[in-house]
């Protein structure tokens, strides 16, 4: 791994700069196949246990917030493979340097139209925008009843990409808007998130989203804040005499956040055994819990990074050192709306 993360923070300030991830960013998440990491083994996917895919998104992210980004919301996206028909599923995941990116809110309209539905609307914030191949969104049925949201995931070719992105932080995710201007799409192509729906017969996908969503996420803010605090530790050395407060201050808030970081991986751990043990579910109580743990890092991750900032000196204000890209990373992606109050 270490060779993978020299060769993702060679070209991390300068993806931060362009506002993409760069090529030799790209090949090495291709080589790698880690945008598959979490599609079934049935359609070409990894189908990787959820604890060491999340200490591996964690890695990515402490390498450079926004590839981790990428990487996790982007094979996130190819989780939702485990509930498409398995021929979709297939076709879609074999797709050369496949990578779905999409939206969660229910912004567009799907009306019914023959054996598939025209889709149009318009979507916010999907990181790894410009390098999709297809995305998935929610949309509104109509012409079934009563209207309901359902999920669907549609070819690139039939979207169109808006360049919105222009957050302070998080540049090289590219996480612009995207529309979509009445394209058919057959039935197939649509999809229900819910275990009951699941495809793919894996403990992947008895897993709930809400809360993969949730470990997935804090650790990358886990991961951000690690590298966060290595490099202020750095400054903080080589100044030629540093307050015992900066290094007392040190110490407690990579202790606060490592602790946080065990609860939390002990908890997946136990809950990824106990959903894996004879098929079964997981028990709400774990599943309560898994979330404060989730939480709790995410907490002690902001508390770690705004605890020793103010030690970091003007270096850190920088546009264009390492640790003000990490700290402007941080900063963006803990306002997911999953994060916020």
């Amino acid at each position: 791994m270490q060779a993978d993360v020299e060769r993702i923070r060679a070209g991390a300030a300068a993806a931060d700069l362009a506002g993409f991830l760069l090529p030799d960013q790209q090949a090495l998440i291709h080589e790698r196949g880690w945008l598959k990491m979490l599609a079934p083994r049935a359609a070409g996917g990894a189908e990787m246990p959820l604890p060491e895919a999340v200490r591996l998104e964690e890695a990515i992210a402490e390498a450079d917030g926004s590839m981790g980004w990428v990487v996790t919301l982007c094979a996130g996206a190819g989780w939702f493979a485990g509930f498409l028909p398995p021929d979709t599923a297939r076709s879609v995941i074999s797709t050369p340097r496949v990578c779905l990116a999409g939206s969660g809110a229910p912004t567009g309209f799907a009306d019914r139209e023959g054996d598939g539905y025209r889709i149009s609307g318009r979507w916010d914030i999907a990181s790894g925008a410009p390098m999709a191949t297809h995305f998935t969104l929610n949309a509104v049925v109509r012409g079934e009843g009563e209207e309901f949201v359902r999920a669907f995931v549609v070819p690139a070719a039939q979207v169109v990409v808006e360049p919105t992105w222009r957050s302070f932080g998080m540049r090289g995710t590219a996480s612009h808007s995207y529309r979509i201007d009445g394209a058919w799409v057959p039935a197939s192509q649509g999809f229900t998130i819910d275990p009951a729906f699941a495809t793919a017969p894996g403990t992947l996908y008895r897993f709930p989203f809400m809360l993969l969503a949730w470990v997935t996420l804090a650790a990358n803010l886990s991961g951000m804040a690690r590298h966060f605090l290595q490099l202020a530790g750095e400054i903080v050395a080589a100044r030629r005499q540093p307050p015992a407060s900066a290094q007392d201050a040190l110490a407690r808030a990579a202790m606060a956040l490592e602790g946080a970081r065990e609860r939390m991986y002990a908890l997946l751990d136990q809950a990824w055994a106990q959903a894996d043990s004879a098929g079964g579910g997981m028990e709400a109580v774990l599943d309560a819990r898994l979330r404060e743990a989730s939480q709790a890092l995410v907490l002690a991750a902001r508390r770690a990074v705004g605890d020793i900032y103010p030690y970091c000196g003007l270096r850190a204000a920088q546009e264009d050192s390492d640790i003000n890209r990490v700290w402007r990373d941080f900063h963006t992606a803990s306002q997911h709306a999953l994060f916020t109050p």
